[in-house]
């Protein structure tokens, strides 16, 4: 006889279901649901350790405080100090947005607006001067293959703001090279249409034209002689490649910025901005722009 399933308690059982939620209704990214389903179950296993009820009306505003409080003693990223406010804070958000979703569902629960988030002090944000762009832009050398893909990759970064994972999903058949455009499903799962300069779509152009393979992604590695029994995927850019590919080329042209794909997004969004470009709410670049125009 199999063993039986042990007993989900109450707040278990709803975490459960509200990452179902997020995941099904909500449309949140995979990452998003991973992040939540980490704070969550962290708050869950630190109520089990002690001793308190795993019941939703036991969390009250005293067992909130007493969770933050542990959490400001526990080890900071890879052992270093205590863990920063930043993610104290994320901590919060879940919690916070877990009990709006129980009280939108009948619960009777803790007001989520007794939760009050930590002040973080604003990040610095980074961007690259149009002199920087430029010689981040000409550090590939052309004389080889890899050479020019890495260029109509930086390229396409600086033309569209793109994230570095909507990047290297990118396929031969999803541009339009003829109209420089292409559609593609961004961060939760929202599809918009992205243009591309003359420039870029040039550069890319004459990357593929010398491609001597009939792989699927836009962007592959090129290591040797290919072999056509490699599947696709195998030879698609990850994106932690391209990270280090910018890496490296910053540090070729020695600039003082430490350049990343996020850095080329804001320096897209400030070009933009210093162009007179209206940028609407809910852009592709919305997140950067909003840091940009703080005072």
């Amino acid at each position: 006889m199999p063993p039986a399933k042990e007993q989900l308690s109450e707040i278990t059982l709803e975490i459960e279901k509200y990452l179902e939620y997020l995941e099904v209704e909500k449309g949140s990214s995979p990452l998003t649901v991973r992040n939540y389903k980490h704070y969550l179950n962290r708050f869950s296993e630190w109520l089990k350790s002690e001793g308190i009820r795993m019941e939703l009306k036991d969390i009250n505003p005293e067992i909130v405080r007493q969770f933050r409080l542990y959490l400001s003693r526990l080890p900071g990223y890879r052992g270093q100090g205590t863990m920063s406010r930043k993610t104290q804070g994320y901590h919060a958000i879940a919690i916070r947005s877990f009990l709006r979703w129980l009280t939108k569902n009948d619960f009777e629960v803790m007001s989520a607006d007794k939760i009050e988030l930590p002040k973080i002090t604003e990040r610095q944000v980074k961007f690259l001067t149009g002199e920087q762009v430029e010689r981040l832009l000409n550090a590939p050398t052309l004389s080889n293959l890899g050479g020019k893909r890495d260029k109509a990759i930086l390229e396409l970064f600086y033309s569209t703001g793109l994230r570095v994972s909507e990047l290297c999903k990118l396929d031969r058949d999803m541009v339009n090279l003829e109209r420089r455009e292409f559609g593609i499903v961004g961060k939760g799962g929202k599809g918009r249409v992205v243009f591309l300069s003359k420039r870029a779509a040039d550069w890319i152009s004459g990357y593929l034209a010398e491609r001597p393979d009939h792989y699927k992604p836009l962007f592959i590695q090129h290591r040797g002689e290919p072999d056509p029994t490699t599947p696709d995927e195998k030879m698609r850019l990850s994106c932690r490649t391209i990270q280090r590919m910018i890496k490296k080329y910053a540090r070729k042209v020695k600039l003082p910025v430490d350049a990343t794909p996020h850095v080329m997004r804001h320096s897209f969004a400030t070009d933009l901005l210093m162009a007179g470009a209206d940028i609407p709410e809910g852009s592709v670049i919305t997140s950067s722009v909003l840091y940009l125009r703080r005072p």
